[in-house]
């Protein structure tokens, strides 16, 4: 297909990054994917699947069918351990790979910026995060979930009887400039309650929200089943507090009663947000881009406007996305680099 086959970087080893590798290589590109972890799938490689008495569009198993695919793949260079040094711009970018022990140059006909994304630490939150073992986030209970038939809980490895969700923990906060909404933590939250109710049929859930985002197909008939077994409450807790048996102690405005009542749950799992990599504004110096291009808070801006040329950002780089919204994005992503690169290809 190509005179001289071109190259391109893809940064980032989850789910966009894999994908994107995967369809750039399937174009005919010689494709090099970096990763900083030791390992490939990014966050979505620790969850655990959501399925009840079938699959509920929770994505846990696309990332891993994606592994397989870019491993064994031979015109997809692998490199875990790997940070992006240094980039220059002559007829091609010239990139210095870090892989620890070892430096190295490589030459690329452009880039796409598969970043990701970090997930909010709630340790500032009045919740106890760090201080009350009971406490978690969804990615503990993700984790949590894949090495139990049953959740545990962590101060004494039993079953719990009563659960609490709090959602937006990290998303549309102003006190810490975090006004977008992470899109994903509702569905995320309502499939695990149910989940953990499947397998544990007597287990209590409250949920409590500010408002529920729609997800995934048939969101109607699934949040109307949630309902019936889930406890909903509008209102954000205020704080906890741990009593002596490790239990905790829930303090919220209830909007019902239109009072202030105090609930013990064994377990409270934190529904926290989605905010730009850790390493966002040092890769955005790196690649001499506009550092909006990879912030959340950029507003309705053009990220394409901020861009040079042969450069390219997708998935939760842009924006918090779900799995699905992910693998479309990449997708969407290999075919402009396809259209730049091979614009006499494209067939419109």
């Amino acid at each position: 297909m190509n005179t001289r086959q071109s190259t391109v970087l893809v940064i980032g080893g989850g789910v966009t990054g894999l994908t994107s590798a995967v369809h750039l290589s399937q174009q005919g590109f010689s494709v090099v994917i970096t990763e900083t972890a030791d390992r490939w799938g990014g966050h979505a490689a620790q969850l655990a699947c959501m399925a009840t008495d079938g699959c509920v569009s929770c994505g846990a198993c696309v990332v891993h069918g994606k592994i397989l695919q870019v491993l064994s793949h031979p015109n997809i260079q692998k490199c875990l351990n790997t940070r992006i040094e240094a980039v220059d711009k002559a007829e091609r970018f010239i990139v210095r790979l870090n892989q620890g022990q070892k430096i190295r140059q490589i030459e690329v006909d452009a880039i796409l910026v598969a970043s990701g994304f970090t997930p909010y630490a709630p340790h500032a939150k009045p919740y106890g995060y760090g201080r009350f073992a009971n406490v978690l986030t969804t990615l503990d209970l993700n984790i949590n979930l894949r090495q139990h038939t049953v959740v545990r809980r962590p101060s004494d490895a039993t079953a719990p009887r009563q659960i609490a969700f709090i959602q937006c923990v990290g998303s549309r906060d102003s006190s810490i400039n975090h006004l977008w909404c992470s899109k994903i933590c509702c569905g995320v939250s309502l499939r695990m309650a149910r989940r953990i109710q499947h397998r544990q049929p007597d287990t209590e859930i409250t949920f409590f929200y500010i408002d529920v985002q729609t997800f995934g197909k048939n969101f109607e008939m699934y949040y109307a089943d949630c309902r019936k077994q889930i406890r909903m409450i509008r209102t954000i807790p205020a704080d906890i507090l741990e009593t002596g048996d490790h239990r905790l102690n829930v303090s919220y405005f209830n909007p019902d009663t239109q009072s202030y009542q105090e609930t013990l749950f064994d377990m409270v799992v934190l529904s926290t947000g989605l905010e730009p990599s850790e390493n966002a504004g040092n890769l955005a110096v790196t690649l001499n881009i506009n550092p909006k291009a990879l912030n959340y808070t950029r507003n309705q801006e053009s990220v394409a406007a901020m861009l040079p040329d042969g450069i390219f950002i997708a998935g939760a780089a842009l924006e918090p996305m779900s799995i699905a919204e992910s693998v479309a994005s990449a997708e969407s992503a290999a075919f402009n680099i396809f259209q730049y690169l091979e614009p006499s290809q494209v067939i419109l």
